[in-house]
């Protein structure tokens, strides 16, 4: 039996061999890694399956992020993009702050943005909603490194010290370091991949200030009441979404249906007094958005709300648009629907 398996697939690799090797060669080819990132439409996911909020009723419509869909680049896709209308290619450098990045410490600084927003977000929720939040504690890590920084330091890393001394916010930290002389080596205790290390930092001049070239972002742990749960997947990161998780968990904390029955998506950074901010990607996020029927598309106005105005108009879209630029504009806008 054994032998006549193996007979058979001597003979097939024996005839079709010049195949085989064809389709293994494109097969590296194609899937040999380009310095590009590629963009499809987008899509939207209902906020309901990330938020959790004890004792909150559920309500009749949906509020809903809105997302773009990313492809790796590599030689498959770089070439179907040139072919795609709606595919577009961006060059994988045009998201390094610094020539010293790599693809980790962007994944990196993403996964803060999140958590950073995600925080923002509950903490407007809960003030907006007169609902009980205290700081239980905070955590400061590196953001970014400047590419003519002089440190050990890596993106993600948590600052437990600096020179023995304690900070709890990115202003004292700052007055730290200014007070300090062009030249002088700040010596830093941080947590990495879960295991305490130290790492140094030189003092330098820019543009007038003494400065190290880092840049730092503040995550806060709240105590809330009533208690609220954020369930994100790992491949989730950025910013983006601040104004409808904002939105989303206002919703669980009112007793007033916000979403009055409708599919609400929409897109937006969210910053602690209230303000929306502008994103990357807007045709796609709409385009997500009419595709998945919704009855309303919330936007950042300015340049954002251009866009999709555009968008809207080029494409012949069937959906309601409306810009924001403070979370309680947003909530006065579902409140007319």
């Amino acid at each position: 039996m054994f032998n006549k398996v193996y007979e058979k697939i001597k003979k097939f690799i024996r005839d079709w061999w010049k195949s085989i090797v064809i389709l293994v060669v494109s097969y590296f080819v194609l899937t040999y890694p380009v310095p590009y990132y590629i963009y499809t439409g987008g899509g939207t996911i209902n906020i309901n399956d990330r938020v959790e909020v004890a004792g909150a009723a559920s309500s009749e419509g949906s509020l809903n992020f809105a997302y773009v869909s990313e492809l790796e680049g590599n030689v498959a896709t770089f070439l179907l993009a040139h072919l795609i209308p709606s595919w577009d290619l961006e060059e994988e450098e045009s998201y390094q702050l610094s020539e010293k990045e790599t693809v980790e410490d962007i994944a990196m600084r993403n996964h803060l943005y999140l958590e950073n927003a995600n925080q923002t977000a509950i903490l407007v929720a809960f003030q907006k909603a007169e609902q009980e939040i205290t700081i239980k504690d905070q955590h400061l890590y590196i953001l970014y490194l400047d590419e003519n920084s002089n440190t050990t330091l890596k993106v993600g890393d948590e600052i437990l010290s600096v020179d023995g001394q304690t900070f709890t916010s990115t202003e004292e930290y700052s007055n730290y370091i200014t007070s300090q002389e062009v030249g002088t080596v700040v010596t830093f205790q941080v947590l990495r991949d879960e295991e305490e290390t130290e790492a140094t930092a030189e003092v330098k001049d820019y543009d007038g200030k003494n400065l190290t070239g880092i840049s730092l972002t503040t995550i806060y742990e709240f105590e809330t009441d009533p208690k609220v749960s954020l369930h994100f997947k790992a491949s989730e990161s950025g910013p983006s979404g601040g104004l409808m998780l904002t939105l989303a968990i206002y919703d669980k904390l009112v007793e007033e249906d916000i979403t009055h029955g409708k599919k609400i998506v929409g897109t937006g950074t969210i910053a602690a007094d209230g303000s929306v901010g502008e994103i990357g990607g807007v045709k796609y996020k709409l385009s997500g958005a009419v595709k998945s029927k919704a009855d309303l598309f919330l936007v950042p106005a300015g340049d954002n709300y251009e866009e999709a105005k555009a968008e809207k108009e080029k494409n012949n879209y069937d959906i309601e648009i409306k810009a924001v630029s403070t979370f309680e504009e947003a909530l006065e806008i579902l409140e007319e629907q």
